[in-house]
């Protein structure tokens, strides 16, 4: 992604003149030195750093989250089949004549294929049939007629029981005979809002947030890698600092030693009183004590590095980096408006904040469209049959004897629409709140971008005055020096100078590494670090 084949081979190099790869050196538990520019630093951390490589994934996460939000315009097709059985007990009509019970199998199947429309519309496509077998209900069947015997009879005064008349009469009797019906419909359903969800609805508001998410994740990712070089400009400074530090404290050691030894000598000829062979015993110790902070300075620097390169801290473990470039301090022009037209149009975060008004816009967009009413126009058409056969109920779909449709429209209202209103007021009023984040990091980023021209460009100053600073340290120290040794100064003043040359050669190296860190600094404000070190990101 970052085209660090080059690096790579750089590093391997330097690891193969060294005698030793990483992993070679974590085994052996040997140091080697490693040789790294600045820039070759930035593409292996592009490559290996955790941060990197965690923001990276985030551009992947949303767009396979956009691409699901697709999937609501996904087509369902859905089938079913059913096998039902009824029996009903017999019982007696109206005029006390009975009837046998009736019982009936059916078997019907269902098939639709739906689905949801870009501009709001939703389909169904869809067929039924049914297969019923049975018995004919009462009434249906051919009836015959059923004498039977009916005695009325009395009793008399006297209790005995009398024959009036005998008589025959004749009832209906239900006969139910097997019978079988198919019956098969097909259609097509619609259903389009006129109102509410007509210009944007859930779904399509879900897939312009995503959208808007997926570029926030590429301008997040953007964010992270201008952090990360950053992050390894400013240890790789530090790093020649510290190095370079160590040196000037060594050097103050080798003089205090030198001083030391004279006056030991001075001192053992009566030359020097013991006093001042005392105070160069101090120097020498205090000297000794800023080398060890200057070297325990550096390793913490290295580490810090490595820790930005490296994805595996065991293949570093025992590798020594050396910085190949020194510090430098080459002047730059600085134009403030300039810096500000680039922080206001390349900043990362701003982009982002600016991403989050307008997803904001398209939320009140959603929530005004929430207050209408909710009014459908919906239609059906399609065919149906009926027979005592499935093929014959399948020649009258196709044949379209039997055609149904239908028109309409429904409305629904909300009395009150209370959650909807309140909704749409709080989708303002976050828009409100986002347009303030919005002018109030457009503030900070002018008062920054001024900030950081400020601090380069008296760092800058810094590096000038402390370099002569530095010199003049050097000849007031010689000359003190030969002095010294002429028995016209004493220790104390030499060391003093001394201490002043040291101080002096520590600010002047440390302005120097401030200075490149202020223009890396800047860079990030304004959105150009990328562009500053020629490096490009792709994120598709």
């Amino acid at each position: 992604m970052y085209q660090a084949s080059r690096t790579m081979r750089l590093f391997g190099m330097a690891l193969a003149l060294a005698g030793a790869s990483l992993a070679g050196v974590a085994r052996a538990g040997t140091t080697t030195n490693v040789d790294l520019s600045l820039d070759e630093c930035i593409k292996i951390a592009l490559e290996h750093n955790f941060d990197v490589k965690i923001h990276r994934l985030n551009p992947d996460l949303a767009r396979l989250t956009l691409r699901g939000a697709y999937g609501a315009y996904d087509p369902n097709f859905s089938i079913s089949g059913e096998h039902d059985f009824s029996q009903s007990p017999g019982g007696y009509d109206a005029q006390g004549r009975p009837y046998a019970g009736t019982a009936a199998d059916v078997n019907q199947g269902n098939a639709s294929f739906s689905g949801l429309l870009p501009w709001g519309m939703t389909y169904t496509l869809g067929a039924s049939m049914s297969d019923t077998w049975g018995v004919y209900p009462p009434g249906a069947a051919p009836d015959y007629l059923h004498p039977y015997v009916v005695t009325n009879s009395f009793l008399d005064l006297n209790g005995n029981h009398e024959v009036l008349f005998l008589a025959t009469n004749y009832q209906t009797k239900v006969v139910q005979q097997p019978f079988a019906t198919t019956a098969n419909q097909q259609a097509l359903q619609l259903r389009q809002p006129l109102l509410k969800n007509f210009w944007i609805d859930n779904t399509r508001l879900q897939i312009i947030l995503d959208k808007k998410s997926l570029r926030n994740s590429e301008l997040d990712f953007r964010g992270q890698v201008m952090n990360t070089i950053f992050a390894v400009e400013s240890a790789y400074y530090n790093l020649i600092f510290s190095r370079d530090n160590v040196g000037v404290q060594k050097k103050a050691l080798e003089l205090a030693e030198r001083l030391l030894a004279e006056n030991k000598k001075r001192v053992e000829v009566g030359a020097l009183a013991p006093l001042d062979e005392k105070q160069a015993e101090s120097q020498v110790a205090s000297s000794q004590a800023a080398v060890l902070s200057a070297e325990s300075d550096r390793n913490t620097q290295e580490r810090r590095l490595k820790s930005l390169l490296s994805d595996d801290y065991t293949q570093w473990l025992n590798a020594t980096l050396k910085p190949s470039e020194s510090l430098l301090a080459i002047p730059e022009t600085f134009n403030l408006q300039e810096s500000w037209r680039k922080g206001l149009t390349l900043r990362p975060d701003l982009l982002q904040q600016k991403l989050s008004l307008e997803k904001q816009g398209f939320i009140v967009k959603y929530q005004r469209n929430q207050l209408y009413p909710q009014l459908d126009l919906y239609g059906s058409y399609g065919y149906q049959g009926a027979s005592a056969g499935i093929t014959t109920t399948l020649d009258q779909i196709g044949g379209r004897d039997n055609p149904f449709w239908t028109v309409g429209s429904q409305l629904t209202m909300p009395l009150g629409n209370t959650a909807a209103r309140n909704n749409y007021r709080a989708a303002r009023v976050t828009k409100d709140q986002i347009v303030l984040q919005l002018k109030q990091l457009q503030h900070n980023i002018l008062i920054t971008i001024e900030n950081d021209v400020d601090v380069a460009r008296t760092a800058l100053l810094r590096s000038t005055a402390t370099r002569e600073a530095r010199l003049y340290a050097a000849a007031a120290l010689d000359a003190e020096q030969k002095k010294l040794d002429n028995g016209k100064s004493t220790s104390f003043v030499v060391l003093q100078l001394q201490s002043n040359l040291t101080t002096a050669q520590s600010a002047e190296i440390r302005a120097l590494a401030d200075y490149n860190i202020a223009l890396a600094q800047l860079a990030v404000d304004e959105g150009t670090t990328l562009e500053r070190r020629h490096t490009a990101i792709d994120v598709h």
